[in-house]
């Protein structure tokens, strides 16, 4: 009995340790994810509509500022200060990453490309064809080059 005790102990001790490796882990996923999408992102002219490094639509700007920031940002701020730019885009990432992993039962190559698709379609799937699907590898490609040289 006194073992079994022990072991509970032991168990319970070290429950916030994984659970605190496991979120690191998520929160680097998160940054090489932010990254590739960054890195991926189609360039167009100075004047396309789009806002930032990571080419974000206006109106796709105003409800992922609502819910990362509980504020409207303007493109024009978005487009100004990168580091506001990366908050909201690592909270986004961080939400459909997290949701994708789930979904994907932790396969991170799935996730990343269901992600990427999300990303530019607002679809989890349909993207194995075309530019989208360039797209989709491309980003998975800058995801796994940070491991490739560790």
């Amino acid at each position: 009995m006194k073992f079994l005790l022990s072991g509970v102990i032991v168990t319970l001790g070290l429950l916030p340790i994984a659970t605190q490796a496991q979120q690191r882990s998520l929160n680097t996923q998160v940054a090489v994810m932010v990254e590739a999408l960054r890195l991926a992102a189609p360039t167009g002219s100075a004047n396309d509509g789009y806002y930032s490094e990571w080419q974000v639509k206006p109106e796709t700007l105003k409800s992922w500022s609502k819910f990362c920031l509980k504020k409207e940002v303007t493109p024009a701020e978005f487009e100004k200060n990168s580091q506001l730019a990366r908050q909201v885009v690592s909270c986004i990432t961080q939400r459909e990453l997290k949701g994708q992993l789930a979904a994907t039962n932790n396969n991170e190559t799935a996730a990343v490309r269901r992600t990427a698709c999300w990303w530019m379609t607002g679809e989890y799937q349909g993207c194995d064809r075309g530019f989208t699907a360039d797209y989709v590898k491309k980003v998975l490609g800058y995801y796994q080059k940070p491991k490739q040289s560790t």
